[in-house]
């Protein structure tokens, strides 16, 4: 794979389709946790939770979220700062290949948490996924009220990482306030592309 810290894509592994939780287990016991152990995630464990959000799964390219005409607008991002053998950064998931791009070299995990109002969990998880999306891609065909249909997909993407974070023994919360240029601007984003929300994710400290 050569310097991984030199790569502009990186390859992810292979996602796993089946676990020892159920989806039942998995709905009771999702929780918004906000504090994290001070460990590194796999690079295993991030595949998978960029499955779950994103994740291709049929030849006719269908993900694991629905999407309003299958149009597709959402692009998740993750500001890496402790995941085993991947170099800190930004980068964007591409669920074709199941890789990532890399879009900016360090870890700005202190400037999202700046950006999203210097909420805690942000700052202290090992990793944060940021849901954005293109509009246009939804609103061409259905027009302001695929604005709507952009709304209920990202909270699909999000519930799949839920769920998934339980079957892997990690912790995850959905955080909706921040400024949205500040984020923009800390993840270099094009002009079209809006942040929806953010979820750090890391090992649990469990939370009653």
């Amino acid at each position: 794979m050569g310097n991984i810290g030199s790569q502009k894509t990186v390859s992810l592994p292979v996602p796993q389709f089946d676990s020892g939780t159920s989806i039942e287990k998995s709905l009771i016991e999702r929780r918004s946790i906000r504090q994290y152990r001070d460990k590194d995630l796999t690079m295993g464990e991030l595949s998978q939770l960029l499955w779950a959000a994103q994740g291709v799964t049929s030849r006719r390219g269908y993900r694991t979220a629905p999407s309003a005409g299958a149009l597709y607008p959402l692009e998740i991002y993750i500001a890496a700062g402790k995941v085993s053998d991947l170099a800190p950064g930004i980068y964007k998931y591409e669920p074709d290949e199941h890789n990532l791009l890399k879009t900016c070299d360090g870890d700005k995990t202190i400037n999202l948490w700046r950006a999203a109002l210097e909420q805690s969990p942000i700052r202290n998880a090992p990793v944060v996924l940021i849901f954005c999306a293109i509009y246009e891609r939804t609103t061409r065909k259905y027009g302001e009220r695929g604005v709507k249909y952009v709304h209920m997909e990202v909270g699909h993407s999000a519930q799949n990482v839920c769920l998934q974070a339980i079957s892997l023994g990690l912790g995850t919360v959905v955080i909706g306030a921040f400024n949205d240029k500040e984020v923009k601007r800390v993840l270099k984003l094009e002009a079209d592309e809006w942040p929806l929300c953010i979820m750090p994710a890391g090992r649990s400290w469990i939370e009653d």
